[in-house]
């Protein structure tokens, strides 16, 4: 099935090849006054049918190579994003059906990751990378499920063991997979269930970000026309369709009442800035509650309404796209400390600066605080 698939990916492609030279020579067969103008537009439309044709199976063929390797029982353990050219656009259902891929694709990582996780026998096999921070066979071993499952896929990858690749490469990239095998591997290490299996990006900007939690086996999803979602109770053994998952799920943000201001941090970067911001929010008279949490945990809490806002004043390895998508679908922006200018992604330095994740105009009432 998947190599008939193929074939009839590498058909539409012929297809539209065909469709093309037919529209140029009816284009000069009209100036020279030969064909009719009727004629020329029947030829663009088409080719316009020829790449919606395309559009529709190659989507097919990516749903089947994902439905292959799962029965080939590899599993994928990955945080992705899709960047896609300012200048192409996809279609609602083709972002939908790339969602619906990541989907998969996480909680069967969940799986593979939870199988280490609770092996009493697994030591992790922790290294350190040239920053210090940690590294894991987990993480080299999903680096090489993700990029050679995303190899079928027209894209280039970039992922967080590949970040040697040379910007004056990478910013040619009309379109990339951008993968951070694992999100929180600390949390991972340190065996606190805080760690999770993430992400789509427009030009820099998110529109599509999956984030997993293994251990509680909650799903946060969203999409610039899905949505966004937190889904519980899922795990490899049941994979609802997305029409199903939206109707079980709980659409963000919730309508969560708390008094004051709910302030989640980082529970591995915790800093001297941050604390001097929450003892500011204090000194002015405001009720401060603080959550400590992991990885991209932090930014899904202010999605979904449990915290306010989550200032991040340390270095950040710029694994924020998944969060920040689902932040945005659900009202929420990652800003600059300056309040106003969102953060971008695959920039020249793939790290993020000190940050702001919050709803509306909750960091200008906040502001006097920093």
């Amino acid at each position: 099935e998947l190599e008939e698939s193929y074939k009839q990916v590498k058909l539409s492609e012929e297809s539209i090849a065909t469709a093309e030279e037919n529209v140029r020579l009816n284009t000069d067969y009209y100036k020279a006054g030969t064909v009719t103008l009727s004629d020329l537009l029947d030829a663009q439309s088409l080719l316009q049918q020829s790449r919606d044709q395309y559009t529709g199976d190659y989507t097919a063929y990516l749903i089947k190579r994902t439905e292959y390797l799962q029965a080939q029982g590899v599993n994928l353990f990955f945080s992705i994003y899709l960047l896609i050219n300012k200048n192409k656009t996809r279609s609602d259902d083709e972002l939908r059906q790339y969602l619906y891929i990541a989907i998969r694709a996480a909680v069967d990582a969940g799986k593979s990751i939870m199988d280490i996780y609770n092996d009493p026998e697994s030591d992790f096999g922790i290294e350190r990378k040239a920053d210090n921070s940690p590294l894991t066979k987990a993480d080299k071993a999903a680096h090489r499920l993700i990029t050679n499952a995303l190899s079928v896929t027209p894209f280039p990858v970039l992922s967080e063991e590949g970040k040697e690749i040379p910007f004056k490469e990478r910013s040619k990239w009309e379109t990339l997979w951008i993968v951070d095998p694992l999100d929180g591997t600390k949390e991972f290490i340190k065996k606190n269930g805080e760690f999770t299996v993430n992400r789509l990006v427009e030009k820099g900007v998110p529109v599509l970000g999956v984030i997993y939690v293994p251990v509680r086996k909650e799903l946060y999803f969203a999409s610039s026309s899905v949505g966004a979602y937190k889904f519980t109770g899922i795990d490899s053994s049941s994979q609802p369709s997305m029409d199903e998952m939206k109707q079980r799920a709980i659409h963000l943000p919730m309508a969560l009442a708390h008094q004051g201001v709910v302030v989640v941090a980082s529970r591995s970067h915790q800093t001297e800035e941050t604390t001097a911001f929450i003892d500011n929010l204090r000194k002015q008279g405001k009720p401060v509650t603080l959550i400590s949490s992991g990885s991209s945990l932090k930014i899904c809490l202010v999605a979904e309404g449990s915290a306010d806002i989550y200032p991040r004043f340390a270095d950040d390895g710029g694994d924020t796209a998944a969060g920040h998508a689902i932040a945005k679908s659900a009202g929420c922006d990652i800003y600059h400390i300056d309040g106003k200018t969102p953060l971008r992604y695959n920039k020249e330095d793939l790290h993020n600066p000190w940050f702001i994740v919050n709803e509306g105009d909750v960091y200008f009432k906040l502001l006097s605080a920093v």
